[in-house]
Formats: structure tokens, sequence, C-alpha cells
């Protein structure tokens, strides 16, 4: 199993480039089923999550081809099965989002319950409330979410509390529904407007997305007069984490191909740990030469707010900042997991519930750490930067389904970092 061993103590300095959105190209790949014929989708991620996505596709009995540049067409008119089963699933959260598409376009859909990060409860009991007001049959057994329907029909649905996937899901099976669906409380992220604006290019009709209410008028079919090729956003929570890095080891980093109005909230925690931020139309360029981070009070709430997916990252930048800064998840009950591990590091973190309140020290010490999530592995690779001695992060499998090469990344900005296998040396 591959590990990543990192020499701390040096201050990153240089460029790197965000890869496209993780976030969004997975929802905008299934919802190519949803199209009358092949689309193909740039910017494209390499990643562990992305490639399960494909083989899930694949084994439908979709035609999935993929280019050197991660260019991917989607062709659902071969499909011969409407399965999404465990062996993937289980991997991957994301798989729920074939949900929708699967019952909207071809009446009927078996996908297994869904797995990915052990961050909490994330019940999928929204996304099928929903489908069943759109006039889907759904029961659930052998953990499996069995699904059967004639047409969807356009509903008023009223989510209960923020669902990214929910919302997903939902704008994506009323493309094809009879009449107008109108989701209320909807999610705002920009990986929801950028899914929608795949789905228009495919002559979805869709107004709203980026605000709290998302209103579908449903098609026949989509099939553009156009053949569609479509450009992923870039990874917002990769940016940030790149910025943070910068800002852990007192460094100078310039992040390209960034959208920097995604991060506003990111950027003013950063600037309020000390940073001096410079933004252009596609960068952000973060100074904190010479200086020790200032530590910064966080609460993850739905976007526009500050994003649950960035609170390790931060807490990470609170072990050595100066003064105490607090941390509030919101979000997911179970996310705090990687504080444990910054423990084995030195850090000073005493947890209360949901908050979780951590002492500022001058430096980490290294030790060896195993990650628990996707967003939890790159905390503890940050903190590796700047933890004295040489860091191991075990089970890295979990930082590959959300960043592409970080290694090769955090290199280009001059960390001393490598990936090993001991089974290999």
């Amino acid at each position: 199993m591959d590990r990543l061993q990192i020499q701390g103590g040096i201050a990153l300095e240089g460029e790197v480039r965000t890869s496209g959105a993780k976030n969004a190209a997975l929802p905008i790949l299934a919802a190519g089923l949803l199209s009358d014929g092949p689309v193909t989708i740039a910017n494209v991620p390499h990643l562990k999550d992305v490639t399960t996505m494909i083989a899930l596709l694949s084994r439908m009995g979709v035609s999935v081809t993929v280019d050197e540049k991660m260019r991917v067409e989607v062709d659902p008119t071969s499909i011969r099965e409407y399965v999404a089963p465990y062996d993937l699933v289980k991997t991957m959260r994301a798989s729920i989002l074939v949900l929708g598409p699967l019952l909207a376009r071809f009446g009927k859909a078996d996908v297994s319950l869904p797995g990915g990060c052990a961050i909490g409860a994330r019940p999928v009991n929204l996304h099928v409330a929903g489908l069943e007001k759109m006039g889907a049959d759904i029961h659930i057994e052998n953990g499996y979410i069995r699904a059967t329907a004639g047409r969807l029909k356009g509903a008023r649905i009223v989510f209960d509390m923020v669902t990214v996937t929910g919302t997903e899901n939902l704008m994506m099976a009323g493309t094809l529904a009879e009449g107008e669906t109108v989701l209320e409380n909807a999610a705002r992220e920009p990986e929801v407007v950028d899914l929608a604006e795949f789905l228009i290019a495919m002559g979805a009709k869709i107004q709203g997305a980026g605000t709290d209410t998302i209103t579908i008028q449903g098609m026949d079919k989509l099939r553009p007069t156009n053949a569609v090729e479509y450009t992923v956003l870039p990874d917002r929570i990769e940016a940030g984490t790149y910025l943070v890095a910068g800002a852990i080891t007192a460094g100078h980093v310039r992040i390209k191909n960034v959208r920097p109005g995604h991060l506003d909230a990111v950027i003013g925690k950063l600037q309020a740990s000390g940073a001096t931020i410079a933004v252009g139309p596609d960068w952000i360029d973060l100074d904190m030469r010479g200086r020790r981070p200032k530590a910064v009070d966080i609460r993850t709430a739905p976007h526009p707010a500050f994003p649950t997916d960035m609170q390790a990252q931060f807490a990470a930048l609170n072990t050595v900042a100066d003064g105490v800064g607090t941390v509030i998840e919101t979000i997911f009950e179970n996310r705090f997991m990687h504080m444990l591990e910054m423990r084995r590091l030195g850090a000073d973190i005493r947890i209360e519930g949901n908050t979780a309140i951590i002492t500022g020290l001058p430096y980490l010490t290294a030790a060896p750490v195993m990650a628990t999530d996707l967003r939890a592995s790159a905390s503890l690779v940050l903190a590796g930067l700047v933890a004295r001695g040489v860091t191991e992060v075990d089970r890295i499998y979990h930082v590959d389904r959300g960043y592409e090469r970080i290694e090769e990344k955090l290199e280009q900005l001059g960390a001393r970092i490598k990936r090993v296998n001991p089974r290999r040396t």
C-alpha cells in the first residue's frame, strides 16, 4: 500500500495549476446518461473516483472513451443494464448520482447504497423522497435502492436540509420529467451550477442554479443540435489546499487555472491568518513569507459560507498558528478523525462535540500517521510539511480519490515529498 514520506520545514515557493473539479466531473459524467447521443467532457481530473465512475458506466454497457488529455466521451445509446453494483459503489458516495438519470431516461434503476469517506451519515432519504414525489416506485432491499417509474412527473420539492448530491440527482431527473420541477432549499455550490450548465448545453431548460430555488422544465429528450464538448470547472478545494500549503509553510505560492470568486470564504480566512492575497481572472497569489500564521476561527456551512471540505486543512494551519483557533463542524458529525492523528504530530487539540479548540505551537514533530478520509489525508500532508523530521502518511488511497498527483504538484512548489510502497522497497 502506497504511503507519502514528507520532509518537513521547507517554505513552499512557486506556481501550481489546479485540475478539473472532482465534485463537478462526477455528476457531469453521470448526466451523460440523459443524452440521446454522445457527449464529450474535457478537463476531467485523473482520479480514482473518476476511474470508478467510468468503470460503473462501462459496466452498464455505456460506451466510454478517454483520450490522453482526459477528454471523456460518453455515449449511453449502447446501455444494456441499469444496475450500479456494490463492488463499485462501495468505494464512492457519488455513485448515487446515476439513480436520477437512469430512472428519468430508462424508467428503472438498481443502485447499491453508497459508500465513500467515513465522515458520518449522509442519508439518501432526500433523494428517494424527491423521486417518489415525482412518481417513482422505490423500495430498499438487500442493500440496493430498487426504483421503477413510467415517465417522471414534475413536482415541487422542498429539501429538509441542503444536500448537494440530492439537488444534483433531482435536477437531472427533472430534465426529462413531464412538466415543471421546482427544487427549494437547493444547494448553491459552484459544482451544482456547473452541472446545470452542462445539462443546458445538452438542451435542458434550467433556471436558478446557484440560488436556493432551481426550476426545471422537463423535455422529451436531451439532444443538442451540435455535438457537446463541455469543460469541467477548476477544483476550488484543490486550489484552497495548495493555498493553505503556502500559508502553513510561510511560503509564497501562485495557484493557476482557478476561479477566485469560488473561494471567497477561504481567501477571507487566509487573509485573517496574515497572508497577503492577490487575485487575477484565473489565478490567486498567496504570500506568507517571514510570518507565522495567526489562528483563525472556522465554522462550516453550505455554500457560499466556509466549505466543510476545507475544514481539515485549516485545522492543520491552526496547529502551528499564533494563538487559539476554534473549528466548528456543522455539516458532518464524524469529521474530526484527522484531529486525533494530528495529535500524534504533537498538535494541541481539544475536542468538545462538534468543536475543536486548537492551540498553535511553534512546530510539530514528525510521526507516522494514517489517513481516514479524503480531506483528512490532505490535512495530514499539510501538517507533515511543517513537522520536524520525516512524516509518513499511510492509506493515501484516500488522497488519490480527490487530488491528482498531489506529490508531484507539491514538488513543483519545492516540497520534499515522495510516494513509497514498502512492499516494493
